[in-house]
This record gives C-alpha cells, sequence and structure tokens, in this order.
C-alpha cells in the first residue's frame, strides 16, 4: 500500500508536473480505458466516447488518482452488473448487455469530472472532497443495486418500507445497503492511498457517497416510481447530493 502511494507521489513530483508529458499520458489513458471500456462490454460505443470525456477530465484535473478512483468504480460497477446474472436475468432486472450509454456514463460520473476540472481551475481542495464522494456515490448506488437483486427476492420501498419486487425504483435491501457502503468506502480508501485526499478525509467522503446513494433511493421511490423523471435525473442529482454533502460538511474534520 505505501509502495502504491509513493509511487502516485512519484509520478506526480517528477515528470507529471511537465505539461508535454502529462497530456501525451493522459490522452493515451484515456482512449487506452475508454477502448477496455467497450471491449469488455461495460460501455456502449456512445458511453465509451463519454467515458474518454469523463476520463481525460479526472485524470487532469486530479492525477493519477483522480484515475485510479475512477478505475475502481469501473472495476466494481462492472463486476456487481454480472454478479448473480442469471438470477436478474430471470427476475427481468438486468441490464442491457451491451453497456451503459453515454447519458448514463455522464449521469453518473459527470459531477465527479466537473469537480475536476473546477478544482485544476481554482485550486480549492473542497472540490476534490467533492469529486470523490460523488464516484463514492456512484460506486455505492450501482453495486447496492445490483448486489440487492442479486442477493434479495425483495425489498422494501424507502419511503413505506413495504415489501416491493427486487429491482424497484426506491426499493432497497439489507445485502443492497450494506454492499453499497462497502464499494463507497473502497473507492474513498483509493484516493486516500493514491494521496489525493489525507486519511483524516476518509469518513466524511464515504459517509457522503452513503447519503447520496440513500437520496437516490429516495427520489427513485418518490419521482422516478411516478415517472416524473428518469433513472439518469436521478442518479445525476444522486452524486451531486454527495458532492455537495461533501463539500459543505467537510469542516467538521479538521
Amino acid at each position: 500500500m505505501r509502495l502504491m502511494t509513493l509511487g502516485l507521489m512519484a509520478i506526480e513530483q517528477g515528470w507529471w508536473a511537465h505539461t508535454a508529458g502529462r497530456f501525451g499520458l493522459v490522452l493515451a489513458v484515456t482512449l487506452v480505458f475508454a477502448a477496455l471500456g467497450h471491449l469488455v462490454r461495460g460501455v456502449t460505443r456512445s458511453g465509451a466516447v463519454a467515458g474518454a470525456i469523463v476520463c481525460f477530465a479526472l485524470f487532469a484535473g486530479a492525477g493519477p488518482g483522480g484515475f485510479a478512483a475512477l478505475l475502481t468504480v469501473f472495476a466494481l460497477t462492472w463486476a456487481a452488473t454480472r454478479f448473480g446474472l442469471s438470477r436478474k436475468q430471470r427476475l427481468g432486472t438486468a441490464e442491457r448487455g451491451e453497456g451503459r450509454t453515454a447519458a448514463q456514463v455522464l449521469a453518473n460520473i459527470g459531477v465527479a469530472a466537473t469537480c475536476s476540472v473546477f478544482f485544476a481551475a481554482l485550486d480549492a481542495p473542497v472540490l476534490l472532497l467533492a469529486m470523490v464522494a460523488a464516484l463514492a456515490e456512484a460506486a455505492a448506488d450501482t453495486v447496492s443495486s445490483e448486489c440487492g437483486q442479486a442477493l434479495s427476492g425483495n425489498a422494501r420501498l424507502i419511503t413505506t418500507f413495504e415489501r416491493v419486487p427486487a429491482g424497484t425504483d426506491g426499493g432497497i435491501t439489507l445485502a443492497g445497503t450494506l454492499s453499497g457502503a462497502v464499494a463507497a468506502t473502497l473507492v474513498s480508501t483509493v484516493t486516500v492511498i493514491a494521496g489525493i485526499l489525507p486519511s483524516r478525509r476518509l469518513s466524511i467522503v464515504t459517509l457522503a457517497g452513503v447519503l447520496g446513494m440513500l437520496i437516490d433511493s429516495l427520489l427513485g421511490a418518490l419521482c422516478e416510481r411516478r415517472g416524473w423523471v428518469g433513472n439518469d435525473a436521478v442518479n445525476f442529482t444522486g452524486t451531486a447530493f454527495a458532492a455537495v454533502i461533501a463539500a459543505t460538511f467537510a469542516d467538521l474534520v479538521s
């Protein structure tokens, strides 16, 4: 773990600091990331383009640590989507096999990418907290939903706690919620290991990610089930809430 941290710090302090080398690295990693994402059916062609954009924004703005966090989100959500796939197919809740579209990618990662860009422009550390919290929420939301459907036959509506079929908008399960919390913790921990966040900030960004996940479920129950908004709008709002929560309460952890 310490070797990884030292390695990432060396990159940032060495040739990473040179503009030409930095741009070349970011561009190369972005293209490879987008291509691999499409190759493993994590994203569609349009999703790969959107993935390249958010990857470039996160890597260019937050450095290797930003990319490491994004890679963690992708790995967790890709694995969770395929976990218990046969069961989810029987339930009719499995995601489409071709991967996420551009709209879905931007709905989940757009807030984090925006925070990264503004961090690079303004050099405001609070935006790094917001970025990480948004990424933690994106991972937590997908992992909780996918694992909940794979491990639980029924869910409970977050507003009334009545039993609903797995996969129902606004439905939550204990297994899914715990899985989502673990995912948020993993994403946040990666950013601490990478050196872009101090360890004392781990709890606040993780908590913000989990709260954003619950807000996502609440919006799903109150708005999405009624057809007022779509899933992409709910996902975007969940990540935005997580970012705002982390930025607002950052000073509570000195």
